[in-house]
């Protein structure tokens, strides 16, 4: 198992808790499903799928690092894809039970990060990947980030980039930085911005 540099991208379904205790189970059966599909062939930058985790899928890229716009651009791509979905089940749905709560409760958050060192295991016929770096990825997605629906950008992927995230042009919305203090691994620093004024 050799282990190599690595990015890591993770869109995880926002509200899905809420979701399948709110909702019957015979339409979130229908509804998860469909939008982890829709994540998975909105993929146009040739990221691999480790395995979805239950909310989220765990997407990974080895080698070479796409460009950052394309980067950014997927991430769009991911999230105005996701919103049209919701709409099609809306409709497809609208006359069970919970129908409308589709878009009011469920949104989309995307984490990346880089791993300098990252393994890929075969267990069975799926690949796992293993290493600090991607519990690192993991641990982003409990932080204090006030919004629901955003793009999170490690500090070690924009160094990978070279680039300051505030030279480039989210200018559909500001960027923000924080960091997440991780047990044994300490602080690691992000940038995030808002994807909801892309559908509003």
């Amino acid at each position: 198992m050799n282990a190599q540099p690595t990015l890591i991208c993770i869109p995880d379904i926002s509200g899905f808790t809420q979701f399948m205790s709110d909702v019957d189970f015979e339409l979130t059966s229908k509804v998860i499903p469909s939008l982890l599909n829709n994540i998975i062939y909105s993929n146009e930058i040739e990221l691999k799928v480790s395995e979805i985790e239950g909310d989220a899928v765990l997407f990974y890229r080895p080698g070479e690092l796409p460009p950052f716009d394309q980067l950014v651009s997927q991430c769009q791509y991911f999230y105005t894809a996701f919103y049209e979905q919701l709409s099609v089940l809306r409709n497809r749905y609208s006359h069970e039970d919970g129908a409308s709560k589709i878009p009011k409760i469920l949104g989309l958050k995307i984490i990346l990060h880089f791993g300098e060192k990252v393994g890929l295991m075969s267990v069975g016929k799926n690949i796992k990947l293993i290493g600090e770096d991607v519990i690192v990825a993991h641990k982003f997605l409990k932080n204090n980030i006030q919004i629901d629906e955003y793009i999170l950008i490690s500090d070690k992927l924009m160094d990978q980039y070279k680039l300051d995230i505030s030279d480039n042009d989210f200018h559909w919305a500001n960027v923000n930085e924080d960091k997440i203090k991780i047990e044994h691994m300490g602080s690691m620093n992000f940038s995030y911005i808002n994807l909801a004024p892309l559908i509003s």
